[in-house]
């Protein structure tokens, strides 16, 4: 048992997660909301490919799944989140395939549109990686669920950069000093999530005097990967290479 400083209740450190992982997940949705929201609405007229509008629903489903499923074990409905996990493994694999399938069929079309090499794709593929990963090996220990849901959160988290860069990139980028190079385009793509990550271990510390493995394991993968996008991004000869991938 713990005691709240602040209201002097006690409660249980499984309380206590939960509870933390149902901010962190309302966190994600600000910046999806924040970050995709803004765009749509500055740009109305825009016209996206069909695959685009897919893709978009899959990914609320599953921040929708997410959080009934946060929602329900908070209020001990493990049973049902069980149910339920049947559903999440099912949209987890459909969101393996959608996701580079988009990524490729958008970069394409912009390349056609403006002749430009689709090197965005190291970021959009390497968060399908991250996602593959983390929630893959989420679901394969889902009999160890404090192992469970850290890698579930951490994998959903990874992938809600592009909401985060959309609405707080050009900030992010502005406080490393911003100009050309890795540090400002790192810090444009993934700052706000690098936050969060360490946000959680604060927490982590702070609620259980040290950082469960499955966390270290997922942040330690998390930054790999960012660091690895982030060169990649910037690499004359991934740029090439990036054009075989769009079929070019």
């Amino acid at each position: 048992m713990t005691t709240n400083w602040l209201t002097g209740a006690t409660t249980r450190p499984r309380d206590t997660d939960r509870n933390a992982i149902l901010v962190l997940i309302g966190l994600i949705w600000t910046g999806v909301l924040m970050g995709f929201g803004g765009q749509i609405l500055s740009q109305p007229d825009r016209v996206y490919l069909p695959i685009v509008h897919v893709h978009a629903f899959v990914f609320v489903g599953w921040l929708v799944l997410l959080t009934v499923q946060a929602l329900l074990a908070r209020r001990g409905r493990v049973d049902l989140h069980r149910r339920l996990g049947l559903v999440g493994a099912a949209l987890a694999c459909i969101m393996v395939i959608l996701g580079p399938a988009t990524a490729i069929m958008v970069d394409a079309a912009k390349f056609a549109a403006k002749g430009r090499a689709p090197a965005f794709l190291a970021v959009q593929l390497s968060d399908m990686v991250a996602f593959t990963l983390l929630v893959g090996a989420g679901l394969v220990m889902r009999a160890r669920p404090q192992a469970h849901k850290r890698l579930i959160l951490m994998g959903t988290l990874y992938i809600s950069d592009a909401g985060f860069s959309r609405w707080l990139g050009d900030a992010a980028e502005a406080l490393v000093g911003g100009g050309q190079g890795f540090t400002p385009t790192w810090a444009s793509l993934y700052l706000p999530n690098v936050v969060l990550v360490l946000a959680f271990g604060a927490y982590e510390l702070a609620a259980h005097r040290r950082l469960h493995p499955a966390y270290l394991a997922a942040a330690g993968l998390t930054f790999s990967l960012q660091i690895m996008a982030t060169a990649l991004l910037l690499s004359p000869a991934w740029a090439s290479f990036s054009l075989k991938l769009i079929g070019h």
